[in-house]
């Protein structure tokens, strides 16, 4: 663990957020060139979507000279990639920390305008089994929509409390309580979510380590003190539904956070790609997204 740990805590390069649910995944779909009509169940969407994410992983240009991490959804961790659960061909053949989403998505948005965490009895076995599936961490996330104290206050409470029973169970958490980047208050929402951010940090015990994904921030370098907090291995970033030319804009003007991005990750991939043009697409992607991350 502690040269995973030392990898992720001070390597250079960027996480690949290949997490995509159920309820994401038509989208991704759609935007790889595979519409709904073209599957007719949850079995083969999952199906089509593992093969675009073991395209993305296989390809040479997604490696560790650039990517330190990649999120991975529960099948696709139960799935493998030429004979190797996919964490494992991650980890042994490339180099690249697994993480694994251990949410069951989102509740209905509150009268205080967030979205927390819908309940998870059974994450004790899920945990279990990303251990055993060498996992190295974990990623869950919420949503916040309006500058509510207490909602904004449950949302961290929720997610901290769920990073505990992550960290006793030997993994690193990723705590990840999104801003919606349309919020008319979104400048506000940041100023209640830093405070109480701070507030749960300051109260782990030593021996913790989390990790935090948050929506680049209205102000530059806004996040900046959780880079060198004592208990963060690493501050990431969401890219929100931003253009990846944007995201990574933003991202390159807030020092010491790098990219967890999703769906501008694989913007511009499509199925119908030569190989060479999907490799050189996705090395293109990979280098705009390192840089805004290294600089």
């Amino acid at each position: 663990m502690n040269e995973k740990l030392e990898k992720m805590r001070n390597g250079k390069g960027f996480i690949a957020a290949l997490d995509q649910s159920g309820g994401s995944t038509p989208k991704a779909l759609k935007l790889y060139g595979i519409n709904e009509n073209e599957y007719s169940n949850d079995t083969e969407m999952f199906e089509l979507i593992h093969k675009m994410r073991t395209r993305i992983i296989k390809s040479p240009t997604f490696n560790n000279a650039k990517i330190l991490g990649a999120i991975l959804f529960e099948q696709t961790m139960d799935n493998k990639i030429d004979g190797k659960y996919t964490a494992d061909f991650l980890w042994e053949e490339k180099k690249i920390l697994p993480f694994l989403k251990v949410d069951k998505g989102l509740n209905d948005l509150d009268a205080d305008g967030v979205q927390t965490m819908k309940p998870n009895p059974t994450l004790p076995e899920l945990l279990k089994r990303a251990n055993e599936r060498n996992i190295f961490g974990t990623k869950m996330r919420s949503v916040i929509k309006k500058a509510s104290p207490a909602g904004i206050a449950r949302v961290v409470e929720q997610q901290f409390e769920i990073a505990n029973q992550i960290i006793a169970a030997g993994l690193i958490p990723i705590i990840e309580p999104e801003v919606d980047i349309n919020n008319v208050d979104k400048k506000e929402c940041e100023e209640i979510l830093r405070d109480e951010i701070r507030k749960h940090l300051n109260a782990l015990p030593e021996t913790a380590n989390v990790m935090l994904k948050l929506t680049l921030p209205t102000v530059e370098n806004f996040y900046e003190e959780f880079t060198k907090h004592p208990r963060i291995v690493r501050v990431v970033a969401l890219s929100g539904g931003y253009s990846r030319e944007k995201a990574n804009n933003i991202l390159s003007k807030n020092k010491g956070v790098i990219a967890s991005f999703s769906r501008a990750l694989t913007e511009g991939l499509s199925v119908k790609q030569t190989d060479e043009e999907f490799n050189n697409a996705l090395a293109a992607s990979i280098e705009g997204i390192y840089e805004a991350s290294i600089k």
